[in-house]
């Protein structure tokens, strides 16, 4: 019986394999694997079906950053017949921006336009002055006192404080030299200044906006140069310390430094002292007017 049956498979296998029809054995196909049969894949020029396709959003669009009207005083071009040197600086406060003179990085003298960085120097470091010697202070700002200025360049440590002021407001051009009067600064390091004082790092938030107001109050002799070339709604909230001086070489060197609402400026002039101070002064009121156009 058992070879009957033997016999029997054997002879289907056979006429299996020969007619192409696979054989069952229990439950696997002879020949084939186990695992299900993989589906197969498309064509190379087929798409998959769009259920299948990857899904890809479209990446939002960048915000676009307000378009800021300019500033008052703003780049333009700038024509000054003069005699003996000269740069000036604008800054947008707003943006950090610059443009300037071709030789703004030129340093010269700042004559009394560094009383604004002595006074702020001094502020940040002792936010509780004594009564006398914000008196002094004022003093030194307002009226431009030379004799508060040596007191004060003592009590800041003399060049310490310049070194202070390159690092705390970003200074590249300059430093100090012989006295405060003779500190070396460039235009555009002094527009930095004015920024420097003007947002708080110079005098700290305390002291800052006591600071600005000294110097929107200035002497009515002391507000030459860039002042009285602006509109006059913007006269008297901009803050000015100007510098200037007729050395023994023979030179003025008169300086105007301003803070405005939204830009700062910066002129240095140097040239020949029979021209007298007023000659420097016309400079950086004309510079002042060009910026606006």
């Amino acid at each position: 019986m058992r070879k009957r049956v033997g016999l029997t498979a054997f002879v289907l296998l056979v006429a299996a394999l020969l007619v192409g029809v696979p054989f069952v054995w229990g439950n696997d196909l002879l020949g084939a694997s186990s695992d299900a049969a993989a589906p197969a894949a498309p064509a190379p020029n087929e798409s998959p079906a769009a259920s299948e396709a990857p899904t890809r959003r479209a990446a939002p669009a960048a915000p676009t950053a307000p378009t800021l009207p300019p500033a008052l005083l703003h780049p333009a071009t700038v024509a000054v017949d003069a005699t003996g040197f000269w740069s000036w600086t604008v800054l947008d406060r707003r943006t950090g921006a610059m443009a300037g003179s071709d030789n703004a990085n030129s340093a010269q003298r700042t004559a009394s336009m560094i009383k604004a960085w002595l006074a702020s120097d001094y502020l940040r470091r002792n936010p509780n002055p004594s009564k006398s010697n914000l008196s002094q202070l004022s003093l030194m700002i307002r009226n431009s006192d030379n004799n508060a200025a040596a007191y004060f360049w003592g009590l800041d440590g003399k060049s310490a404080s310049i070194t202070r002021l390159v690092q705390t407001c970003g200074l590249t051009d300059s430093k100090a030299y012989i006295d405060w009067a003779s500190t070396l600064v460039s235009a555009r390091d002094a527009a930095r200044m004015g920024a420097c004082i003007g947002d708080g790092r110079a005098a700290g938030p305390k002291w800052t906006d006591w600071l600005l107001n000294e110097m929107r109050n200035v002497a009515k002799d002391q507000k030459f140069g860039i002042t009285p070339a602006l509109p006059a709604a913007e006269q008297a909230g901009t803050a000015v310390k100007n510098g200037w001086i007729a050395r023994s070489d023979g030179k003025w060197h008169v300086n105007c430094m301003a803070i405005g609402t939204d830009w700062v400026l910066s002129v240095l002039t140097v040239y020949p002292a029979a021209k007298g101070q007023g000659y420097g002064e016309n400079i950086c009121s004309s510079v002042t007017r060009q910026l606006q156009a």
